[in-house]
């Protein structure tokens, strides 16, 4: 096991198997020494665990937890890229959307969920820039959707 996965263990946490794109892209795309994933939902074996806006049908704190779900899909999509999580130095941008019900304005909140896990992942190099934003819909009606860029060795 790699020192990601020791560390993942601990959390009681493990990386997922890439989920399938849901159109024409792929999940992760590297470029120099940085690695771009695509929109990650909160897939769990294959479905969402719910759908709707945030705010509405969806609380703030699920939604939090579906944004450290997105995380996971994500660390596979880049896992996919560069081989191993252990080459990971640096996590650079998160983006973070979350389908909101008009009235809510409580996207950082939200978005917590993916910057709090990737801080107790990898600590220090976990530490980011972020953008949190509010749309109307995201794809199959998820209440949110992450994505990463990473740096590695």
């Amino acid at each position: 096991m790699s020192k990601l996965d020791d560390r993942l263990a601990e959390l009681g946490l493990e990386i997922p198997e890439v989920a399938t794109p849901a159109g024409s892209y792929i999940p992760a795309v590297i470029s120099g020494n940085l690695v771009f994933t695509s929109g990650q939902l909160p897939f769990v074996a294959g479905s969402l665990p719910a759908t709707g806006k945030v705010g509405a049908a969806v609380s703030p704190e699920d939604a939090k937890g579906y944004a450290a779900t997105c995380v996971l899909n994500a660390l596979a999509a880049a896992k996919s890229a560069i081989g191993s999580l252990d080459r990971v130095t640096r996590v650079v941008k998160v983006v973070g959307f979350v389908a909101s019900d008009p009235s809510f304005t409580g996207q950082p909140g939200v978005i917590n969920g993916a910057s709090n896990l990737l801080g107790e992942i990898f600590g220090d190099a976990g530490i980011h820039a972020r953008s949190a934003v509010g749309v109307a819909v995201l794809p199959l009606d998820s209440p949110v959707e992450v994505e990463l860029i990473l740096e590695f060795a």
